[in-house]
C-alpha cells in the first residue's frame, strides 16, 4: 500500500499498523472490516483524506491527535491538541486503583482528557469524583468524554491549579501529572514534545515539582485510611517515596509496570 511505504520511507515505527488506522479513517470503515472493503475502489473524498492524514504522520503527528482518539481500558477516549495523547502504561493506576474498593468519593488532579477518573466511574458505578486541571480546554474534553461514556452527573470538572479550589476529604487521590524535567525535554519524540501541551509534560525544572504540590495538600484531603497514588517517570521511584514519606504517609510501594520500570508510587493515610 502507497500509503504504508510513505510512512516507511519516512522512518515511522510501525507504518503498516499506522497505515491501516488512518485508511480506516479516511474511508469511515471499523478497523476490524477494514480488510473487507480493500478491494473496493476508494472515493476520491477518502482518498484526499486519507493523502492528508498521511503527511500529518510524516510530520510526526500521532495518530491519536490524527484521527481524534485514543483507546484506553477498553473505551475510546476523545484527543485533541489541549490535551496529553495518553499513553498505555497509564493504565496502571486504573489496575491498582480497582484492585482496592470501590470508594464513595475519589479525586483525580490533572484529570486532562479525563481517562483516569471516566475509567473508574465506569468500573464503579456507585462512585462519585471530582476531576481537576487547570487548563479549561483540557476540562471540556474531559466532559465530552464523561458524557460520551454516561458518567458525567456523578463527575464534578473544576479548573484548579492542584488543590488551590478543592474542598473535603476523598477515599482515593490519583494522578498523572507532569514529572518530564525540563534538561529531558529535548530527548523527547517530535510526536510528543511537538503535538503534547508542555503545560502536561513538564514542570520546567526537576519533574519533581508536581509531587511536592501534590503532598503537600494530600492528607489534609485523604480520609483517614484513604489511598494517594501517582503515576512516575521509571527513574523517579526513590524519590517520589522520600516525598511520601516525609508527608507522613504509611505502606508506601513501588509498583512496575509490565516492562518491569518503577511507573506507580502509592501511599495510605493514616487511621
Amino acid at each position: 500500500m502507497a500509503a504504508t511505504e510513505a510512512l516507511k520511507a519516512a522512518g515511522i515505527e510501525g507504518a503498516g499498523r499506522d497505515a491501516r488506522v488512518l485508511l480506516a479513517h479516511a474511508a469511515d470503515v471499523a478497523r476490524d472490516r477494514l480488510t473487507l472493503h480493500l478491494p473496493e475502489e476508494m472515493r476520491p473524498e477518502a482518498g484526499a483524506r486519507l493523502q492528508g492524514y498521511i503527511a500529518r504522520r510524516v510530520a510526526r503527528e500521532p495518530v491519536a491527535k490524527i484521527i481524534g482518539y485514543r483507546g484506553f481500558w477498553g473505551r475510546d477516549f476523545r484527543i485533541t491538541a489541549d490535551v496529553l495523547d495518553p499513553r498505555p502504561e497509564t493504565e496502571m493506576l486504573v489496575s491498582m486503583a480497582l484492585e482496592g474498593p470501590e470508594p464513595k468519593r475519589f479525586l483525580d488532579l490533572g484529570t486532562g482528557c479525563g481517562i483516569l477518573a471516566i475509567s473508574l466511574l465506569c468500573q464503579w458505578p456507585g462512585a462519585s469524583a471530582v476531576a481537576t486541571d487547570i487548563s479549561k480546554p483540557a476540562l471540556d474534553v474531559a466532559g465530552e468524554n464523561a458524557r460520551m461514556h454516561g458518567v458525567r452527573e456523578r463527575m464534578e470538572l473544576m479548573q484548579s491549579d492542584w488543590f488551590e479550589r478543592v474542598e473535603g476529604q476523598f477515599d482515593l487521590i490519583l494522578s498523572n501529572p507532569p514529572y518530564i524535567a525540563a534538561d529531558e525535554m529535548a530527548g523527547l519524540s517530535e510526536e510528543v514534545r511537538g503535538y503534547d501541551p508542555h503545560l502536561a509534560l513538564t514542570d520546567q525544572a526537576d519533574g519533581l515539582q508536581a509531587y511536592r504540590a501534590i503532598l503537600a495538600g494530600a492528607r489534609g484531603h485523604l480520609a483517614d485510611g484513604g489511598v494517594l497514588m501517582v503515576e512516575i517517570g521509571w527513574q523517579q521511584g526513590r524519590d517520589v517515596m522520600n516525598l511520601f514519606k516525609s508527608a507522613g504517609l504509611q505502606d508506601i510501594r513501588t509498583i512496575p509496570d509490565l516492562e518491569g520500570r518503577d511507573r506507580v508510587v502509592m501511599g495510605k493515610h493514616p487511621r
